[in-house]
């Protein structure tokens, strides 16, 4: 059985407020063309198909688009639900479309059930897990506790119990969306951790010939027989050194498998660089990067002015501007704490611009404008404080509708100055 394997389309997702739908329908293109050229005879999307619940039109029309060529090329295609996706939407009218060969996974209490392909070699059944959220998937796989590992563990319980029942010599694929240990996370995975916990051993596929995984956007092998394809695009500059591709899986009669990357369409390569400004739009080995999507991180001491712009000359494509500035060892170590300890408040003022403007503290116009401000403040204060005494003395002075007569005292009070100079008197 030949497989391609896929997962995290992310379908409706931007890249820095960059639409990426035209780069999405290219990856979607080209996986269709693949399917075609390499004979594939059955590919899996192993979630994350949108990129939010309710997505955009435009997403939905591409998958769609995607759908029906590949129902139209005659080629069995075995989708779940990941944590991005909205299962019951993801959905609707799964009973429907499984009979044009496109098979949707997204009910955590169908995950024993699965779908089954011939081949020369006899029965392949795939197994669908879609993305479980722990608390909301518990009962529904009969698992333990609400935790990852459980919930994933009573799914695959199922599976095998399952598998048990079938011919001997059935091979088996489980389709899953979780984060299995051992794997490498990126910027643009939403976090799933519940209880402090996230992932999940990769114990719990034992018995499976071959698990195709989603959730995590880095390529990835766990094993020969658990693997992450990976999104086909990148979407956060932490995927630099990504090589973004699918896996062609080639399941022998025995259930041995054989791998090969096919690598997905690139739009537009990423770049992070690094250093002052001026060494940035000067230095010549960043001419490679004039063309990609860039990130520029500043490590001047003093925050640069226009920053943004000016790199926007030599790259054109400057997506994100992150600020590093360079600083003493002493600075980096102290803490704010320390650093406004026995200061005034017109210094810790001070402090402060030195500290969001390393190399270029508070000048003499800049001093004397911080010195108004707490002066104005201060005197401000003051007379918010005369007035709240001036209403408590009259409090003091007129109360219970009974005049205070001088020299009087409240009863059980002692003298005070005030009485005895009166007394004298």
């Amino acid at each position: 059985m030949r497989m391609l394997h896929t997962s995290d389309w992310h379908l409706g997702r931007s890249f820095h407020r960059v639409s990426m739908l035209e780069a999405q329908r290219a990856f979607i293109q080209h996986l269709v063309r693949t399917v075609h050229e390499r004979e594939v005879e059955a590919v899996l999307v192993a979630g994350d198909v949108y990129d939010r619940a309710v997505p955009p039109l435009a997403a939905i029309e591409l998958f769609d688009d995607a759908l029906h060529q590949l129902a139209h090329g005659n080629v069995p295609t075995i989708l779940i639900s990941g944590n991005h996706d909205s299962a019951r939407r993801l959905g609707v009218a799964s009973g429907l479309i499984k009979q044009a060969g496109i098979h949707l996974h997204t009910d955590p209490a169908r995950c024993g059930t699965p779908v089954v392909l011939p081949d020369a070699h006899g029965d392949v059944a795939f197994y669908g897990v879609p993305y479980l959220e722990p608390s909301l998937a518990r009962a529904a796989v009969g698992a333990a506790r609400a935790r990852h590992t459980d919930v994933l563990g009573a799914a695959l319980d199922r599976v095998r119990a399952d598998l048990a029942d079938r011919p001997a010599g059935t091979r088996s694929v489980v389709l899953a969306h979780a984060f299995v240990a051992g794997g490498t996370g990126s910027d643009s995975e939403r976090d799933i951790t519940v209880g402090g916990v996230s992932a999940v051993p990769a114990a719990v596929f034992d018995g499976v010939d071959y698990v195709a995984l989603g959730h995590l956007h880095g390529s990835q092998r766990i094993s020969d027989r658990v693997r992450y394809s990976g999104s086909p695009l990148a979407y956060s500059f932490s995927e630099v050194n990504h090589r973004k591709s699918m896996w062609l899986i080639d399941l022998d009669a025995a259930g041995s498998v054989s791998a090969e990357r096919i690598d997905c369409p690139v739009p537009r390569p990423l770049a992070r660089i690094t250093g002052r400004l001026d060494d940035l739009l000067t230095d010549p080995r960043h001419e490679l990067y004039e063309e990609s999507w860039v990130e520029a991180t500043l490590t001047d001491p003093a925050r640069p002015r226009e920053p943004m712009a000016r790199l926007a000359r030599r790259f054109p494509h400057l997506l994100s501007l992150v600020f590093a500035p360079e600083r003493s060892e002493t600075d980096a170590h102290a803490s704010y704490a320390q650093r406004l300890r026995g200061r005034t408040d017109q210094q810790v003022a001070e402090d402060f611009v030195a500290h969001v403007r390393p190399g270029r503290g508070a000048d003499h116009a800049e001093r004397a404008v911080l010195g108004d401000v707490f002066d104005a403040v201060r005197v401000a204060t003051d007379q918010e404080e005369a007035g709240e005494a001036a209403r408590t003395e009259g409090k003091d002075t007129v109360g219970a509708g009974r005049t205070k007569v001088p020299g009087m005292r409240a009863p059980g009070t002692r003298p005070g100055a005030d009485d005895q100079q009166e007394a004298v008197r």
